[in-house]
């Protein structure tokens, strides 16, 4: 039998795995030059072709972060962008917007559905691996600190 551990204690942290990147892009020649960029990382890679496919894989593959393209069928990257901010359980998910689009409107209207960043296509390599680090390690903190306040929580309704 394991000790359990104490509630005043931090949870045990949980098992380590490669940051998951969801790309989303109807295109297949998108998709091939985005897994070509992030070829070399210690990222996991996904593909979804359509939003309601980035709908379904966000539910059973939890990515960390998702390249998102805005002109998809079934589901714009926009709309997909709304349902996952508006789902506790998937609106602390980083999201890229990589689209073809650049006028003034359509970056405002990707930050109104709640992306984080926004690169447009033609992507430089450079600048998207330097985005997804920063996206992944804000990510990462935002855990950290999640994490530290369930805990500071915790100790406070175990103090009598």
């Amino acid at each position: 039998m394991q000790p359990s551990t104490p509630s005043n204690q931090p949870a045990p942290a949980a098992p380590t795995r490669p940051p998951r990147i969801l790309i989303a892009d109807d295109t297949p020649e998108a998709v091939e030059l985005l897994e070509a960029y992030l070829a070399g990382t210690d990222y996991e890679t996904a593909i979804a072709t359509d939003g309601e496919e980035t709908l379904a894989r966000v539910g059973d593959w939890h990515p960390d972060l998702i390249l998102l393209d805005v002109m998809m069928p079934k589901i714009s990257g926009f709309e997909v962008c709304k349902r996952l901010r508006s789902n506790p359980a998937t609106r602390d998910i980083a999201i890229l917007m990589v689209t073809a689009l650049d006028q003034t409107s359509d970056i405002e209207r990707a930050v109104e559905a709640g992306t984080h960043e926004f690169l447009s296509k033609p992507i430089n390599k450079t600048e998207l691996l330097l985005t997804v680090r920063n996206l992944l390690a804000a990510r990462q903190k935002k855990t950290e600190l999640d994490r530290a306040l369930d805990y500071f929580d915790r100790m406070q309704r175990d103090t009598p």
